[in-house]
């Protein structure tokens, strides 16, 4: 390696070491650069206006969010309704009902864990079938909410 050469990497090394230097930064916070990762401290700090503000009136309460999508409750069909007991009913609250009722009378097959064996109470609202597919449900259930 050449002199010039060397001379090059090790001024491309310093440009590299080198603190940054910024239009906002003063000669006397850019001397005192021990330490590169620790912050300079706010000399001029404001008094924040808000604070006094906010400790003598207390803050406005948001409006509760209204449940959307699978969250929002609409009206069923009565097959559906009468198997759930309401009237209406989210979503997602139905397929969590239905699949209670599952586990509770053992509707799974045992051998193959994602098909259900519907009962004559399953089977109205599940299209009648004798055997279903777990994912099936949540698109058999669908036919039973009413689209407004």
């Amino acid at each position: 390696m050449s002199s010039s050469s060397a001379m090059r990497l090790i001024r491309g090394c310093r440009a590299l070491c080198a603190p940054l230097k910024s239009s906002s930064t003063s000669p006397s916070t850019a001397k005192s650069t021990a330490n590169p990762k620790s912050k300079p401290k706010k000399t001029n700090a404001k008094p924040n206006p808000r604070s006094s503000a906010s400790s003598s009136s207390p803050k406005p309460r948001r409006e509760p969010v209204r449940p959307s999508g699978i969250m929002k409750a609409t009206p069923v069909s009565p097959a559906l309704g009468s198997f759930l007991g309401v009237p209406e009913v989210s979503r997602a609250q139905a397929v969590k009902q239905v699949w209670s009722y599952i586990k509770e009378h053992n509707l799974q097959n045992p051998a193959d864990k994602k098909e259900i064996e519907c009962d004559e109470k399953l089977k109205t609202i599940l299209d009648g079938r004798d055997k279903v597919g777990f994912l099936e449900i949540g698109k058999l259930l669908s036919i039973h909410f009413r689209k407004d």
